[in-house]
Parts: structure tokens; C-alpha cells; sequence
């Protein structure tokens, strides 16, 4: 929808992030909403209703300007279009399901002003709000941020407040890295020394791969199952889904350790990675191990009612099962070709394990070597030929390549490029970034993304964009603030793109809108942002006595 001049002005105003499809000022002066509001909360919204009243402190036990949510399944643009009315005889919300209830009152939060993101009020708590109707509905149905909590653990207070910082921003999917080389952090009852042994390292470089550098305190953790359940129901109060991710079978270290039988023969156990990178040891392609992971996955899917499960697949070495004959033997036995076929053999069998039970693979772009593309039925079966099963989708990380040939194929994508929207990658040159990685990727950069490529655009094969997502690697980030410094506000430019219309988006509004409202909203909420002038002192990159040079790995020039 084309936003006339009477709009834009509205938003402006308003300072919405992200942008909504309309926001259209209202006659006279807006009222104030205090504590002796009256909630009339429709059925199926009463979630809105508890979250509203705590977050602003309502109080229901008095009559006063009445707040009313509503559910209108024929509100157009799904179950996650709202509209917001605020005018001078109260606040009404209609969402087209629960979801858009919920992004209704976020958005009221936003009107309320930065006050109301603060955890105690500093004065009587009354918020003045502008009179105003806003008409509402995301672009895309994946709207996501990756968590890396295997290479730096991020204890289970952080991933909450990070599940509420997804919610004011209407991100509505937290894609969590649970496994890697450098440590397992779900625990597995039947399997415990995965987090007895490989939750845990001795130490951890210090900087990129190439840094002489090393942390010597040992690093680790991992959740209990409760603590997941925990967090998968703390997300789904606030409309967002939890998709884990196991991974296989590469990016396996930290399973090998704790059950060394998991790995290929001769190699023994290699302790959880202290290191950075891709790690030589791979999963053994044998029926003991698919058994294994099955068990693993079991817990998983019991946990985690995510309609996706994923399952990595990413950055497999193949010099263990070159020279593995088990491997061999499994290569030649199943008419495989290659090792990379070998590859596309784990990742089928996965496929139709999780497809027989309901849910859906996904993977990074890898899943797609090996000849894994074409019509592997809709699941079902064991390890046999034939590609992935029709609900099978991509994560496209290392450009639109692997998203663009799923999509033509009929798999849906989720499109999350490293050149765009790897929030890991620095800021900004010069020598004040921390521990700097990658392409620069200003806040700009993120918010010039559009995750429908050029070559899809217009097709019918676009409809398999199902979103995008910003995905942040914690190699180099060991706590909450660096985190923050990468993630914020490039997340809040993501969340633009994921959920406004392309004709909604202007860089120089969207610059004002974060400068009038949204930096204070940041900061009532703690989050310690990198400033659009560059880093405060205490966030940059300190450099050790007697070492000069790189200690990450920026890469010059602009992302092809």
C-alpha cells in the first residue's frame, strides 16, 4: 500500500518501527491510558490482555479509559493483521488471530512512548497516547534472528530477554544453535555425557583462528530440558516459535567427545574445540549413529512444537570418510557416487525421519549438494534415493544461489545471505570495531536488503520466500553487551524488512524514526546499542600490550 502525505506524517510522528502499511493521525488530542484502565478482552486474546497490563501496569480493578481486544478472522492480511484505533473514548485492537492481537498492543507500547519499556515507572504511571488508527500486516510469515549458544554460551536469563527484544520488534521466529564443535547445550537424559562432557571446554581463542591469543578460563553450559520448555513457552506467549537446531553431520566435535564411537574410526576422541573454524571430525555414516541422533531428535521434537526442525548440514569435511572403509563400504552399498553423496544420504534419512512425524527439515544450503534436489515424495521411507521431501526447506547463508535453486524447485526458503545480514560482521572500518569479521555492514547495509533476489522476483517461485532472518555467530562474543553492540539496531533494520511492504520502507524515514523514538526505546530497555556516531570507549576493540595487527578476520571491499 502506497502511504499519501496525511500518512507518512503520521508516522513520522510516531516514530513505528517497524514500519506499518498505514498510520493515519486522528481529530483532537490523544487520551491518557492509566492505571485505572478497563480491560474487555474478546476470547483467544486474554494472553494480550495479562501481557499488556504488566508491562504498562495496568490496573483493572477501577473503571477508566476502556482498552478493547478483539479477534476478526476476516481482518484483511491474516492472522497476523491488526488494527489499532486510539481516540479520545479508548484503545480498541483487532487482530486477525491472537498473533496480531499481540502485534497490536506492541505497537500500542511503541505510541505509549520510551517510559512504557522501562521495568518500574519513574513517575505516576499515566501514558498520554496519540490519537491515531494504524492498519497493519507482515510481509513475511518468517521474521528471525539466530542465536549462536554453543561457541559462547548464553545462560537462560539472556535468551528470555532476547525472546522480548524479539517481541517488541514483531520478530516472530528465535532460530537457536544449540550444537556445534565448541559445545552441546541441550541436555539428552539417555545420552548425559553430551552435557556432562560436551557442554564444556578447557579454553577458547582469543580473537579469530589466526589470533596467538587464548582465553584461558574454561567455557560452557547447556540447558536442562525444563529450561527449554521453559523458553519455548516464554516465546510462545509472546507469538514466537522456537526453532531448534541439532547439528549433523558436521559441526559434530563436541558429540564425538562425549561418545568418541559417534565419530569415524581411528580418530578417537578430539575434546570439545577450544578453536574457531571448521573442524575435521564428522559423524560415522553408520546405523548406530543415525540411531543415536534419532534419540536425540526424539527429545527434541517432545520439547519443541515447532512446525521446523533444523538440522544444519553445513561445512562437512570429507577427508575422514575418504579414508574411512565403513564409509566406503556405505557409499558403494547405497549407490551413493561420492562423499557427497554421502552428505545428501544423512540429511534424506532425517528428512523423512522428521516428515513421518509431522515436521519439516530445514537446513543450511548444503542440504542441497549432493543431488538432493528433485521429488523425494512427501516424506516417509528410510535412506533410499531421491531428493528432499516436499516440506523440506533451505536456509540460504552463503548468498541467493542455494535459496534461488530450492525455490525453483518448490522448497521453501528462508533467505539469511552472510554478505547481507550476518550481524557478527563488523560495522565500520578503522581500528575501533571489536575483534572485526567480515564485510562492513553498516545499519544502512541491513536496511538496504531485500530477500526476494532479482532473479526470483516476479515469478511464482517467489511465494517460496517464506522470510528472512539475521543470524549472529558468537565466536568472537563472549557476553550480553557485545552481543548487543552487534545485534542492535541492525536487528531493528531486519525486522523493517521482514515485516513492511517494500513501498513502506525509506532509509531517511526510517534514520529519523530511530533517532526521535526508537534509540530511547533501546535504551530504556538496557540494550547496549552501537551509537550511530560508532562505539562509546568502553565498546571498543581493546588491543593487548605488545600485539599489533588483526585479531579477527575483516575482509575488504564489498560483498559480491
Amino acid at each position: 500500500m502506497t502511504a499519501d502525505a496525511t500518512d507518512t506524517a503520521g508516522l513520522a510522528a510516531a516514530g513505528l518501527i517497524p514500519a506499518p502499511l498505514t498510520c493515519t493521525p486522528g481529530t483532537g488530542a490523544g487520551p491518557a491510558l492509566g492505571p485505572g484502565a478497563a480491560f474487555d478482552a474478546a476470547p483467544g486474546t486474554e494472553g494480550t490482555a495479562r501481557w499488556l497490563r504488566a508491562v504498562l501496569g495496568l490496573d483493572t480493578d477501577r473503571d477508566g479509559l476502556p482498552v478493547r481486544l478483539a479477534l476478526d478472522t476476516a481482518l484483511s492480511g491474516g492472522p497476523e493483521a491488526y488494527r489499532l484505533t486510539v481516540t479520545a473514548d479508548g484503545v480498541l485492537i483487532t487482530g486477525g488471530g491472537p498473533a496480531g492481537v499481540f502485534w497490536g498492543a506492541q505497537t500500542l507500547r511503541q505510541l505509549a512512548g520510551p517510559g512504557a519499556y522501562r521495568r518500574a515507572p519513574l513517575t505516576a504511571r499515566s501514558w498520554r497516547l496519540p490519537a491515531v488508527t494504524v492498519e497493519d500486516a507482515p510481509r513475511f510469515a518468517w521474521r528471525g534472528f539466530m542465536l549462536d549458544v554453543s561457541r559462547h554460551f548464553l545462560p537462560k536469563d539472556g535468551v528470555l530477554r532476547q525472546l522480548d527484544l524479539l517481541a517488541a520488534h514483531k520478530l516472530n521466529v528465535l532460530h537457536l544453535h544449540l550444537t556445534d564443535d565448541q559445545g552441546w547445550r541441550i541436555e539428552i537424559p539417555r545420552h548425559p555425557e553430551l552435557t556432562a562432557t560436551g557442554a564444556w571446554r578447557p579454553r577458547s581463542r582469543y580473537g579469530h583462528r589466526d589470533s596467538p591469543l587464548w582465553d584461558e578460563r574454561p567455557h560452557g553450559g547447556y540447558y536442562t530440558q525444563d529450561d527449554l520448555r521453559e523458553i519455548v513457552g516464554y516465546a510462545a506467549e509472546r507469538h514466537i516459535t522456537v526453532v531448534p537446531e541439532i547439528e549433523l553431520p558436521g559441526h559434530s566435535q563436541a558429540a564425538i567427545t562425549a561418545y568418541p564411537w559417534l565419530g569415524n574410526p581411528g580418530h578417537g576422541s578430539p575434546g570439545v574445540w577450544t578453536d574457531w573454524g571448521i573442524s575435521p571430525h564428522v559423524l560415522a555414516p553408520t546405523d548406530e549413529v543415525l540411531r543415536f541422533y534419532e534419540d536425540v531428535l526424539g527429545d527434541v521434537l517432545e520439547i519443541f512444537p515447532s512446525p521446523f526442525i533444523h538440522i544444519g548440514g553445513d561445512e562437512c569435511p570429507k577427508d575422514q570418510w575418504r579414508a574411512s572403509p565403513a564409509a566406503q563400504e556405505r557409499i558403494a552399498r547405497e549407490g551413493l557416487g561420492d562423499e557427497d553423496g554421502l552428505q545428501a544420504w544423512f540429511i534424506r534419512h532425517f528428512d523423512r525421519w522428521l516428515a513421518a512425524r509431522g515436521r519439516r527439515l530445514i537446513g543450511w544450503d548444503e542440504i542441497l549438494e549432493g543431488g538432493a534436489l528433485g521429488d523425494g515424495g512427501p516424506g516417509g521411507g528410510d535412506t533410499g534415493g531421491g531428493g528432499l521431501s516436499a516440506g523440506a526447506a533451505v536456509s540460504s547463508w552463503r548468498g541467493w544461489a542455494g535459496g534461488i535453486a530450492a525455490a525453483e524447485a518448490g522448497h521453501d526458503v528462508v533467505m539469511c545471505p552472510e554478505q547481507h545480514v550476518y550481524l557478527d560482521h563488523r560495522q565500520a572500518e578503522g581500528p575501533d570495531e571489536p575483534m572485526p569479521v567480515g564485510w562492513v555492514r553498516t545499519l544502512r547495509d541491513v536496511y538496504a536488503f531485500e530477500p526476494v533476489p532479482p532473479a526470483l522476483a516476479g515469478r511464482d517461485a517467489a511465494r517460496h520466500v517464506i522470510g528472512t532472518q539475521a543470524n549472529l555467530w558468537t565466536e568472537l562474543i563472549d557476553d550480553q553487551g557485545r552481543a548487543d553492540y552487534q545485534t542492535w539496531p541492525r536487528l531493528c533494520a531486519l525486522a523493517e524488512v521482514a515485516w513492511s511492504a517494500p513501498g513502506r520502507r525509506s532509509w531517511p524515514d526510517f534514520e529519523r524514526r530511530m533517532a526521535q523514538a526508537h534509540y530511547a526505546r533501546l535504551d530504556a530497555l538496557g540494550v547496549a546499542y552501537r551509537p550511530p556516531g560508532g562505539p562509546h570507549p568502553w565498546q571498543r576493540r581493546p588491543m593487548p600490550a605488545g600485539l599489533s595487527g588483526q585479531l579477527g578476520r575483516p575482509v575488504d571491499g564489498q560483498p559480491g
